[in-house]
């Protein structure tokens, strides 16, 4: 396989980095303006302030409503989104070619002189509780808030990058004015274009965005490495009239400084990670319990979890769970075969064209590396590693890194029904939790 392209990187005056990925097979410029610090930042009890800030550029900026700068982004044909994570935060924005330069006159205007507009920040702290409030009809949704809580229980991996109602509600405008200026300077920024730009309009952009933002550099980072919670731990989140479930099962899993962290991927791809994965198989195709079975690896800053998702009819969950951690506890024990290997190494570089097919899904992996701190060749070493893993690196890695025996088991179903079954299909259980599914 020849060698994957990479975003031309230059290094700016103020800390900044700029990444470029040409692609002039389509009249559209792509940015993204990603921040190097993210929820995590966000004082206690000011959870949501981060997400709020960055949501609060479309409001009101440069002597321009929340009206005006809609309508000027519609006119243009643009597009622009933010998103916040623990650990980083995005601004992003698409345009076509053309109306490049207007869309920058907006652009600069939003980043570098939002107003934070009173009845704005009024209106969207309500439409945020309507958010939170409307995500509780989503059992999955229940789920992953329940597992990443448990999981990372007094961890800032643990809080909502949203916030709560009454964290969002007790938001005032200094807090928000705070946050952007905390998270918006210079030197917290990686910067990156792709599509139908040269190097000249390149730096174009960048001089001009950049100069509308203050000084400073990096923010430091806030978040230690998570601890394992030991033993085996049951959080049921109680829902009436549940006829389906959502269960996750997980525990800590690999960081992107791991020695074994690409054959541990591997060996996951084997357990949870194909359409003929052993999860998948047993499951879904022999058993039909679960339309969807998976087990996933989350790569961070610092190291995440690793976990396993079904959601079996609630008269199927507790044989499901059995299964789940018995295919667990085998694939630990026994790690996976040669043939298993051959499969998914060739299946795992064959796929990869997929990953860098685009100029914006290259240019989005070198951001990740540059924002999240990941090892420089985080991306372009993968095929080989994969290549080079082993079945004996792949076990070694399954069983230093995957721990059956401490286990966060999360279901979302109805409690006066299910619940006594599934505490039995757990061995081991060190203790259970119920929450109900409408409380923050």
């Amino acid at each position: 396989m020849k060698s994957e392209p990479t975003p031309k990187r230059f290094d700016l005056e103020g800390g900044a980095t700029l990444l470029l990925e040409e692609d002039h097979s389509l009249p559209l410029v792509s940015m993204t303006l990603a921040l190097k610090s993210g929820s995590a930042h966000d004082p206690a009890g000011k959870e949501g302030v981060s997400r709020l800030a960055l949501r609060m550029l479309r409001r009101g900026a440069g002597g321009m409503s929340s009206k005006e700068i809609e309508d000027a982004i519609d006119r243009l044909g643009a597009e622009v989104g933010t998103d916040v994570a623990p650990s980083g935060a995005t601004v992003g924005a698409q345009v076509i070619r053309r109306n490049l330069e207007p869309f920058l006159d907006l652009l600069v205007k939003m980043l570098g002189s939002p107003s934070f507009p009173e009845d704005e920040l009024g209106r969207l702290k309500r439409e945020t509780v309507a958010e939170i409030m409307e995500s509780r009809d989503s059992d999955r949704a229940l789920a992953h808030k329940a597992f990443r809580r448990s999981l990372f229980a007094g961890h800032l991996y643990g809080r909502s990058t949203t916030g709560t109602p009454a964290t969002v509600e007790g938001l005032a405008q200094d807090d928000a004015r705070g946050a952007y200026a905390l998270h918006m300077r210079r030197g917290n920024i990686v910067l990156g274009l792709s599509g139908d730009v040269d190097e000249a309009a390149a730096r174009s952009v960048a001089a001009r965005v950049l100069g509308a933002l203050p000084e400073g550099g990096g923010l430091p980072d806030p978040i230690v490495e998570p601890e394992p919670k030991k033993g085996r731990h049951l959080v049921f989140v109680d829902k009436p009239e549940r006829t389906q479930t959502q269960v996750l099962v997980g525990t800590l899993g690999t960081s992107a400084f791991d020695p074994d962290h690409v054959p541990l991927g591997v060996a996951n791809a084997v357990f949870g990670g194909t359409f003929t994965s052993r999860l998948m198989r047993e499951i879904r195709s022999k058993r039909g319990w679960s339309y969807g079975a998976s087990a996933r690896l989350a790569t961070d800053r610092h190291r995440q979890s690793f976990s396993m998702w079904t959601f079996p009819a609630a008269t199927d969950v507790a044989a499901c769970l059995r299964l789940e951690i018995d295919l667990l506890e085998t694939f630990v024990e026994k790690g996976i075969t040669p043939r298993e290997l051959s499969f998914v190494r060739s299946y795992l570089t064959r796929s990869r064209a997929f990953d860098v097919d685009t100029s914006s899904k290259r240019l989005h992996q070198a951001i990740d590396v540059l924002s999240l701190d990941l090892p420089a060749d985080y991306h372009s070493s993968y095929v080989a590693k994969v290549k080079g893993t082993t079945v004996e690196a792949a076990n070694a890695a399954v069983k230093e890194r995957i721990h059956p025996e401490d286990l966060v088991v999360v279901v979302v179903g109805t409690a006066e029904s299910t619940l006594e079954g599934v505490r039995g299909a757990i061995d081991s259980l060190a203790d259970h939790t119920v929450v109900p599914f409408d409380v923050d």
